[in-house]
């Protein structure tokens, strides 16, 4: 980039942010000063393999059951015969004072893999929450002693002896029994001994598009309720080999009070595999109308999320997709379809010329209206010399809900540091410093990690429930939340999955504006219970189990 090319641009950066609404709030870096001191591997010595550009995953946990968030980040690692340095996932304990304190070692998980993903759930009901890192090969399950320190349990738990390039994964109770199963994306088939060689001028390597490659399945796996696991991919009708597959939601499309999957795929239709409750799945993501774009073309799916951000009751969709491709946004038209209003609410073009990967619906100002954010970066350094229109280090978007279905990029005015370009890839959000809000961490690829502390604006205040079930899994993963206040109703799930490679918090987060109470809050647990409370204040942590809520 030339001088005046740059001037020209923060310029440009500049004036938008002056235009650009008052977000309500400010997202303030604070990487350094919490001590994440973080690189990631992605293994690259020249041979431009596929995974080198994918990775890495985030997560925000409570690991130790002490209340604080902690930080868990995917690594990868060098490649057989290239070793050049060692490197593990690296998990951060919450000191409860704005900083962090390494504890990989003492927590058992300095273990190298070539890591992608991270799904976080209690799936052995103990009251501790578990891992399970995906990975280029085999992905890893450890279980969670409750002593500060993890022990794999993957061969034990029956999910062993598979090797994949796998991405995204989730838990959830898909036949409602009281135990977390587990679904995990895989991507397309790849090894390093069959490694394509891709080109854009003949002579040099270039990182190949997944059309080089066969699509994998995804896989699903039952948990036994004993600490084993089933696979169930076949039989319970998921099982495609042309998917490739990279972000899972969970969704309740049918509202039926059953878990149903959607998946996006890249370069492939996504699906939405609707619970028929008999333990089987079927894809109607034609027929719902997220398959593909508006124009019947399969998009580059990257990252998935599903929030209910117009507070009908009904969550929409967000799939973030490959440069001039843009977001999409998909609103419920119907209790069974969708329509993509991307470019009417703005995201569109705002979006088309980034290459979006992890996206996430929270309430980021907490005025009760779920705004969108999307982290972006390219997939190789030498697409500057080929598009003009396309960097390897691409800005964020935070779009800012007007609560009328549209939405405008405030990124840049809610602080210079977040609006920075960064060759990003997972995207978390939770509350790690307990004051109402939720913070965002951002992993990049063969870069650091970037934690942004949300500080609100004065005077918009938060409901935030934490629920444990009983006769439901343990975590509530599926329970949805109602709230009504004077402004209207806003609705919430708890979910593990979403984003990218990545997750976020299992705690819900209900923006109030400058209201100081709910009126009403409704629980409709993952086991068919119902509850409800009444004036519920503002701030502070809300507690429910076993039906009684706590302060």
């Amino acid at each position: 980039m030339t001088r005046r090319t740059f001037l020209l641009a923060a310029a440009s950066t500049a004036t938008a942010a002056s235009t650009a609404p008052d977000p309500g709030c400010r997202l303030v870096d604070v990487t350094t000063p919490a001590g994440i001191d973080f690189h990631h591997n992605s293994g690259a010595f020249g041979e431009k393999y596929l995974p080198e550009t994918m990775g890495p995953g985030c997560a925000f946990l409570d690991y130790d059951g002490d209340g604080w968030l902690d930080i868990l980040i995917v690594n990868g690692c060098d490649w057989p015969g290239h070793k050049r340095r060692r490197s593990t996932l690296r998990l951060y304990r919450n000191n409860r004072d704005g900083t962090f304190t390494d504890a990989t070692e003492q927590a058992g998980l300095a273990v190298e893999m070539y890591g992608m993903g991270v799904a976080i759930a209690d799936y052995n009901n103990d009251g501790f929450a578990d891992l399970l890192i995906t990975a280029v090969g085999q992905n890893r399950l450890f279980r969670n002693t409750g002593r500060g320190r993890f022990i794999d349990v993957t061969e034990k738990a029956g999910l062993g002896g598979r090797s994949a390039f796998s991405t995204s994964a989730l838990w959830f109770d898909f036949d409602r029994d009281g135990f977390l199963d587990l679904v995990v994306c895989n991507y397309v088939k790849w090894a390093p001994e069959h490694d394509v060689f891709c080109s854009v001028d003949g002579k040099h390597k270039s990182y190949c598009t997944p059309e080089a490659y066969h699509g994998s399945t995804c896989w699903l796996f039952r948990n036994r309720g004993n600490g084993t696991f089933e696979e169930v991919t076949a039989k319970s009708g998921i099982f495609d080999t042309t998917s490739k597959s990279l972000g899972v939601a969970l969704v309740d499309y049918d509202h039926d009070g059953w878990l149903d999957l959607l998946i996006a795929n890249d370069t492939q239709p996504n699906k939405l595999y609707r619970n028929r409750r008999d333990g089987t799945f079927e894809d109607v993501a034609v027929k719902a109308g997220v398959a593909f774009s508006e124009d019947g073309k399969a998009r580059a799916g990257m990252g998935v999320d599903v929030g209910d951000f117009d507070n009908s009751g009904v969550s929409g969709i967000a799939i973030t997709n490959f440069d001039n491709e843009m977001m999409a946004l998909y609103r419920p038209t119907s209790r069974s379809a969708y329509t993509d209003i991307a470019v009417k609410a703005g995201i569109g073009q705002a979006s088309r010329e980034s290459l979006g990967f992890g996206c996430a619906f929270l309430d980021v100002n907490l005025d009760g209206h779920l705004d969108l954010v999307a982290v972006n970066g390219h997939i190789d350094e030498t697409v500057r010399h080929i598009r003009s229109n396309a960097g390897y280090a691409q800005a964020p978007h935070l779009f800012l809900n007007d609560g009328k279905a549209s939405f405008r990029d405030v990124a840049g005015a809610a602080g210079s540091g977040f609006a920075s370009p960064k060759v990003a890839r997972g995207l978390a959000y939770g509350d790690f410093d307990r004051d109402g809000d939720v913070d965002i961490l951002i992993t990049t690829n063969q870069g650091p990690a970037y934690l942004y502390r949300n500080d609100v604006t004065p005077g918009n205040r938060s409901f935030r429930l934490k629920l444990t079930g009983t006769k439901s899994n343990r975590d509530a993963i599926g329970a949805v939340v109602r709230i009504w206040t004077p402004d209207g109703a806003q609705s919430r799930m708890v979910k593990t999955g979403s984003s990218y490679l990545s997750q976020s918090e299992l705690t819900l987060t209900f923006g109030l504006g400058t209201r100081d109470s709910a009126d009403r809050v409704a629980i409709e647990w993952p086991s068919g219970a119902n509850q409800e409370f009444k004036n519920v204040r503002a701030g502070g942590y809300q507690c429910v189990e076993g039906g009684i809520l706590k302060a």
